[in-house]
């Protein structure tokens, strides 16, 4: 077998709107088609023993063992790759359960798609899923645990941390989008303008000067002096002489531990004795010169979690520890802790296994113990200084036990220190009591705090602290989302978003737009290139300043990586038309419906699909979806729209020369085709069309049909408005038109448009696109000998495989089937032949330049004209 591709979708795609993340395979059965599994001698057996969970994928039986069922009858290796992908993923950890496997065009070669939580671990599943089928083909022995846990690895490098993880699912559980901003924990949640960011638990709201305040331990402890809050007596010391002063000051027992440092990290407890007390300074001092000596306090360690000022949760916390029986080893107890379900590798389950580290082995040592000595029955024996979970510490929750004034204590140290989200960290014999009862103090205030202590305590009650988080940074009717059209068809895509986007402007939004020549944000172009794909959107999204975003969407993203964002408000579709077919398992007109239906499909129950009532495509699409739709086209009389009004519905038509909006009976006139300068005096039905979309799908958002009008009439054609849509030249004796037609219909526009046209001689420009099929490009080529009296071939560009002479001999092969006596040159260079039509152009004549870098074509033409009008003028 073969792995062709393997891709990562993240967005809504072809295969789920719902489930996001999924890897495709393209996998290549090669000899394994002939060899469903029944054909596999002992391939039941060898699976069930390797994979013996399996027996509860359902598969399509639905019931439990189904898949072994289907395996049994014979199945496709393609389909028990996809399972084996799934269950190795949940047996590492991260537990998922959607698969799709489908045979493409070619014979042999299927798609399979898995769903991931993390995607990084969800590509190596791909390949880890084939290699471990071939070794059940083979009947050879496979280290799958190696698997598993290279899996573990891969996600605690690149997961989201429990605390930011648990902020995220609250998130996600409300509707929330999020966008992780880079590789860290840093992440945005929200769109545009109404974004809130975190890391970890610090958010935009926390204060730096807090953030400061909490990490220097020492102005912290005076603060909370200052106010009367119970603190451990204690002082800064930075060698060896000032750690006696203290010493002397405040006598044994005493914690030290670096000034700036946090986690537990370079911290001595219990130290009872000078030499003990130096070895701790020097351990600190690895974190940092100045550092922290108090009193020690008996007691136990609580952590207290503040958000918003207000309490969430209270934890007693224990420091790594085992408790002996008189037999095992303190190794052996500790395997044995380990072998608790609820202990895992990393941050993977509610408890952490326990290591052997420094830590351990000084405490150890100042018992007199070793890792081989045998504790008595019932001692317990600490393994760690701090009760950081992620050393293997546990957590009981006590939020219910706290007494009144605790809770007023700890949510007023949130106020003193400053910060919105603020760990407590309190030594008392209980929270029961008031601390100063009961003799507790205040260790430090932390900035930062973890949740994973409160969201799964070992025991007691698990406290969703991740929702005042949310709570506080999405009060109630606070907005995290910003207005989203999305556009996608064959051809208009361009044009449409772009006057949608004008429409908005006008209406008072800060508006970012996407699209084939660049992203735009209030119409200053940020990235030049084709930027229709999701990473594209994202970058709209990611912008704080933008208030509403429209955005083009193009199949090849859609098909690459799913959409960039989650759900839009209204989704348009120009037409579905012959264009790239013949790749990535795009056929069909039907195909390649059912990818870009993945825009409308993503809009919002409440939302709106806005189709073109003329292409039977979209009429077909409509059928599936679960959004308000509404119809736009050229014909106000077709059945299908007299249809439409009959039931009450909202179209857009063009009708009498009116761009109009009709609602069952009533109409309203938008504006004057002819008015718009968008469809060139009413000439070009194909603008109309983009029109007729753009106005329906601003109507359907609200906008007032006045304000809508003096959009279409401001918005005027050009290389700097509309690059490469229909952008018309006027020289002094002739004209020349340049458009990113590149497909039949797109052809077909144009020549519609041309025939508007009065000219003494139409001269066209075209090239072939060496990746579309032949029949494709010798269409293009047919059309273009019916619209042009001479044609200039050039195709230097685009090649995707072929040579340019086999391009060429289709456009000519193309021209010929025309009927039409048409005489045709062949200029290889595009901006050779552009030059040579200008300066060959007779009175009259009118050259269309059908370009595929649209930005070559318009500098030439306008170097040329530029050069015209400075000849008048001097």
């Amino acid at each position: 077998m073969k792995i062709i591709k393997i891709q990562a979708l993240r967005g809504p795609n072809i295969w789920s709107i719902q489930r996001k993340k999924l890897i495709q395979m393209r996998l290549d059965l090669e000899e394994m088609e002939q060899f469903p599994t029944n054909k596999i001698e002992g391939f039941r057996k060898r699976i069930e023993a390797m994979l013996p969970s399996m027996i509860e994928h359902r598969c399509s039986e639905g019931c439990r063992g189904g898949f072994f069922s289907r395996v049994d009858r014979g199945t496709w290796m393609g389909h028990v790759i996809e399972h084996i992908a799934l269950e190795i993923q949940t047996l590492a950890g991260m537990e998922t359960g959607f698969g799709r496997t489908r045979e493409t065009k070619t014979p042999g070669t299927y798609n399979v798609v898995f769903s991931y939580t993390e995607e990084n671990v969800g590509l190596f599943a791909a390949e880890a899923s084939v290699a471990i089928a071939e070794a059940l083909i083979a009947g050879k022995e496979y280290d799958i645990d190696a698997n598993l846990q290279k899996m573990r690895e891969i996600r605690e490098r690149v997961r989201l941390g429990p605390s930011t993880g648990s902020i995220v699912d609250e998130a996600v559980s409300r509707d929330i989008p999020w966008i992780r901003l880079g590789t860290n924990s840093l992440v945005q949640l929200g769109y545009g303008i109404n974004q809130m960011r975190f890391q970890a638990t610090i958010t935009c709201k926390t204060s730096s000067i807090a953030v400061d305040i909490a990490c220097n331990k020492e102005q912290t402890k005076k603060m909370l002096e200052n106010a009367s809050i119970p603190v451990a007596s204690g002082s800064i010391c930075v060698d060896e002489e000032t750690l006696a002063d203290v010493i002397k000051k405040i006598g044994y027992p005493i914690v030290l531990k670096p000034l700036g440092g946090n986690h537990g990290k370079g911290a001595s407890i219990n130290v009872t004795n000078w030499e003990d007390a130096v070895a701790g300074l020097a351990f600190a001092q690895t974190y940092g010169k100045r550092v922290i000596v108090e009193k020690f306090i008996t007691g136990f360690d609580f952590r207290v979690l503040v958000i918003d000022n207000k309490l969430v949760a209270a934890a007693k916390r224990v420091p790594a520890h085992v408790i002996g029986n008189g037999v095992d080893t303190i190794q052996q107890l500790i395997d044995t802790t380990n072998l608790d379900p609820r202990r895992g590798y990393g941050h993977e389950n509610v408890l952490t296994q326990i290591d052997v580290d420094r830590d351990t082995e000084d405490l150890l040592e100042k018992l007199n113990y070793t890792l081989e000595t045998i504790p008595n029955n019932g001692e317990t024996v600490f393994l760690k200084s701090t009760a950081n979970l992620s050393t293997g510490g546990t957590s009981v929750d006590v939020t219910d036990m706290m007494h009144p004034e605790n809770i007023f204590l700890a949510e007023r140290i949130s106020r003193v220190i400053g910060l919105d989200v603020c760990g407590v960290d309190i030594m008392a014999e209980n929270l029961t009591q008031p601390l100063k009862e009961n003799g507790g103090v205040i260790l430090e205030v932390n900035a930062a705090p973890g949740f994973r202590m409160h969201l799964a305590p070992s025991e007691g009650l698990p406290r969703n602290v991740a929702a005042p988080v949310i709570d506080m940074l999405y009060p109630p009717g606070k907005s995290c989302r910003i207005p989203i059209i999305a556009v996608t068809g064959t051809n208009g895509k361009t044009t449409t978003t772009r006057l949608l986007a004008h429409i908005v402007k006008n209406n008072g939004f800060k508006v970012g737009f996407t699209t084939s020549d660049g992203i735009y944000v209030q119409n200053h172009m940020m990235e030049k290139g084709d930027t229709t794909g999701p990473l594209s959107a994202e970058y709209i999204l990611r912008d704080p300043t933008v208030e509403f975003a429209v955005l083009e969407t193009a199949r090849g993203g859609i098909l690459r990586s799913g959409l960039g964002f989650s759900l839009c408000d209204i989704g348009v579709i120009t037409n579905i038309q012959e264009d790239h077919l013949g790749l990535s398992d795009i056929h069909t007109l039907s195909d390649l419906a059912r990818v870009k239906a993945t825009v409308v499909r993503s809009v919002k129950k409440n939302g709106w699909a806005v189709l073109n009532g003329d292409d039977e495509h979209c009429i077909k699409i409509a059928n599936d979806l679960q959004c308000n739709v509404a119809y736009f086209s050229l014909n106000e009389n077709s059945e299908f729209i007299k249809k439409q009004c009959a039931e009450g519905k909202t179209v857009a038509v063009y009708e009498n020369g009116f761009i109009t909006i009709k609602k069952g009976e009533w109409k309203i006139r938008v504006e004057k085709a002819t008015l718009v300068p968008l469809t060139l005096g009413g000439k070009a039905k194909f603008m109309i069309a983009n029109v007729l979309a753009a106005t329906l799908a601003s109507y359907l958002w609200g906008f007032k049909t006045g304000d809508i009008s003096q959009s279409l009439k401001t918005f005027i054609p050009s290389a700097a408005q509309t690059p490469g849509r229909m952008n018309i030249f006027e020289f002094k004796k002739f004209k020349v038109l340049i458009d990113f037609a590149h497909n039949a219909s797109g052809y077909k526009g144009v020549a519609d448009y041309l025939e508007s046209v009065t000219a003494s001689k139409k001269i066209g420009i075209i090239a072939g696109v060496g990746d579309r099929r032949d029949e494709d490009i010798r269409e293009c080529a047919h059309i273009a000998a019916r619209m042009f009296d001479h044609i200039i071939i050039r195709q230097e560009k685009f090649l995707r495989g072929r040579t340019e002479e086999e391009i060429i001999n289709l456009i000519l092969e193309g021209i010929k089937t025309s009927g039409k006596d048409v005489t045709y040159e062949i200029i290889p260079k595009e901006t050779e032949a552009i030059k040579h039509a200008i300066n060959c152009a007779e009175e009259g004549s009118f050259i269309t330049a059908l370009s595929d870098v649209v930005t070559n074509a318009i500098e030439i033409v306008q170097e040329y004209l530029d050069k015209e009008n400075e000849k008048e003028t001097f």
